[in-house]
């Protein structure tokens, strides 16, 4: 496959033209970091977004930044930094994880793929902070929808669309976001020991409680020992965590009201400063699984379900390992190698219907065998397949990426 430099819209525009003239596939991607996630793209020719960089806009009094997609995640939190904001949804760095250089991830990749930190519980999605996308359609159609405020209108919020596609309904050219004051303090109160059985039920009673907390994670002590803060990995026990951000009285409060609620059931200390910051760093980019192998499943499941879900995917493999984020909303599994078809059959199986999961890293030829995303209901892929026949009726972007009968026209 021949890989395109894009700098320029033109460029995209003439490669959409002889796409759709012979109707050839093409694989489109921004930092490359996020490639193995999903089915792989067989494609004549690539386009690399990487080369359209540049902030258009940003107006910190507003809250708003349009940049173009192949910003790097990294750069834009540099900027922010510098007006004491930040992207609220927590964007995490999968690049490490799977097998590419840290801070590489683009704004384009992010949106297309969805992708939010622990904060997402409290902060919403990136889904949620996306105001506005410029870019072209599969049928080689130029659009901009959204606005830069945040608006009730009417009409389909077609940016929220592009959120999540992998790139398989657009190209994404330019982004306009939300972005957010950074907290001048940031604290993480943890509680040692807890019993997988209890730590969606705690983690439940911080997140529910009046104190704000942004978000809340458990981690069992085989991950917790992966961690770099002496006070995660020193103990040798489990840990559940809870974020608490805000004006330094307000934190300090809420911390010591946290700490008061959680008495009797375990030992507690906190984290402060950087050491917090590094904490939820090593959560979200899901840090403990870096340099493994073996498959990794993202799963998105109700919190009440964690530890029914946990116990069923280790009485089948009792060497996967796990944690817990998003209050226990999302769990990350591990499993080992060996395992028939990377263990989709035993993590979809623990599920019962209640919940999703996502191959995020497999091989190719796993990728290619079994399906990485949620494999959907009868009536909701007829939709999924409506929407995409509208925005790419040939399948030329990203063919499929997402689900196989993506690789040629649908029919419907």
């Amino acid at each position: 496959m021949q890989i395109n430099k894009i700098t320029e819209e033109q460029q995209i525009a003439d490669m959409l033209d002889w796409a759709l003239a012979g109707r050839h596939g093409l694989a489109i991607r921004g930092g490359g970091t996020k490639e193995g996630i999903g089915r792989p793209v067989t494609a004549e020719q690539g386009l690399d977004l990487s080369g359209l960089t540049g902030v258009e806009m940003y107006e910190p009094a507003e809250l708003v930044m349009k940049a173009k997609a192949g910003t790097t995640i990294s750069d834009v939190n540099a900027l922010l930094r510098q007006s004491g904001q930040r992207l609220a949804f927590d964007p995490p760095d999968y690049g490490p994880l799977l097998g590419h250089a840290a801070e590489a991830a683009t704004l384009g990749g992010i949106f297309s793929a969805n992708l939010s930190g622990s904060a997402r519980i409290k902060a919403g999605s990136a889904r949620d902070h996306l105001l506005g996308v410029q870019g072209f359609t599969g049928r080689a159609q130029a659009f901009q929808t959204g606005s830069r405020v945040m608006k009730n209108v009417t009409g389909y919020d077609l940016c929220k669309l592009v959120a999540g596609s992998y790139g398989t309904l657009a190209i994404a050219t330019s982004l306009t976001f939300k972005v957010l004051p950074r907290p001048e303090k940031t604290r993480t109160v943890l509680l040692y020991d807890v019993p997988l059985e209890m730590a969606q039920p705690l983690m439940t009673r911080g997140l529910s409680s009046v104190h704000d907390v942004a978000a809340a994670a458990y981690l069992p002590a085989d991950i917790a020992a992966q961690c770099d803060i002496d006070y995660v990995k020193g103990p040798g026990k489990a840990v559940l965590a809870l974020k608490i951000e805000g004006p330094g009285p307000s934190a300090e409060f809420r911390c010591a009201a946290i700490r008061e609620m959680l008495q009797g059931e375990g030992a507690l200390e906190e984290l402060h400063g950087m050491n917090s910051e590094t904490f939820w760093a090593f959560v979200k980019n899901v840090s403990p699984f870096v340099g493994t192998t073996g498959t990794i499943w993202k799963v998105s499941i109700p919190p009440a379900n964690a530890a029914k879900v946990i116990a069923d995917i280790l009485g089948k493999a009792p060497e996967a390992r796990y944690f817990l984020d998003w209050g226990g909303g999302l769990l990350w599994i591990a499993m080992p190698d060996g395992l028939e078809e990377g263990g989709d059959g035993v993590v979809r199986g623990a599920l019962s219907g209640a919940g999703h999961a996502t191959l995020i890293r497999g091989s190719s030829d796993l990728r290619q065998k079994i399906a990485p995303f949620q494999p959907q209901p009868e009536a909701i892929r007829k939709i999924t397949a409506r929407i995409k026949d509208g925005f790419d009726p040939e399948n030329i972007l990203n063919p499929g990426r997402m689900y196989e009968h993506e690789d040629v026209k649908a029919s419907i």
